[in-house]
């Protein structure tokens, strides 16, 4: 399985950015893609995940509102359109790929978002 982030870069508060996952590799090991991010010197957080099969969504409650995940099935591409953007959105931001949405076995590299006040 593999997954290839893009789409990051630098915005003011209140601009909007779209991110994108190229995933490829075996569909049944990616059934849950999910965003995570990393801000300079904290941890890794989740952001936001959804089911392939059914297209359920989740999101942590600092976007929701905010930004939406969707998925182009005849891309196997997942996006997380991020709107109202906030100077504590500025982090690194990784798609990944699980079975159960449990365990996150398949990292893409980072894209960074950098949102200026």
């Amino acid at each position: 399985v593999q997954l290839q982030a893009s789409g990051g870069g630098s915005v003011q508060a209140g601009g909007s950015l779209r991110l994108s996952c190229a995933t490829s590799g075996r569909t049944s090991s990616r059934n849950f893609i999910g965003w995570f991010r990393q801000a300079p010197g904290k941890e890794r957080e989740f952001v936001a995940r959804i089911n392939r099969i059914g297209g359920l969504t989740r999101y942590t409650d600092s976007v929701k509102g905010r930004f939406t995940i969707s998925i182009n099935e005849a891309k196997n591409t997942v996006y997380l359109q991020m709107n109202n953007l906030k100077p504590e959105d500025t982090a690194l931001y990784y798609c990944a790929a699980s079975v159960d949405s449990n365990t996150y076995n398949y990292w893409g590299q980072g894209t960074l978002v950098t949102v200026s006040s």
